[in-house]
């Protein structure tokens, strides 16, 4: 599950409980909303992650086609 629907999830688990007197649900609510926050910090932090490999290796290839160029 994504970090931004276990937020969405825990936000309704938090109204319904707010709503019906159940504490132990609106508690639910809020231990996934932080569940889905760590998610989301830990999917941008992924794709960051990702996002500098890929510049690490289109750097190496262009450094790589230009010491083949001037070998050649």
């Amino acid at each position: 599950m994504k970090g931004s629907t276990k937020v969405l999830q825990g936000h309704a688990k938090e109204a319904v409980g707010t709503l019906t007197g159940d504490d132990k649900l609106r508690a639910e609510g809020q231990t996934d909303q932080a569940v889905g926050h760590v998610k989301q910090a830990a999917e941008k932090g992924v794709q960051q992650i990702k996002e500098s490999a890929r510049n690490l290796v289109t750097r190496a290839t262009q450094a790589t086609q230009q010491a083949l160029d001037k070998g050649a």
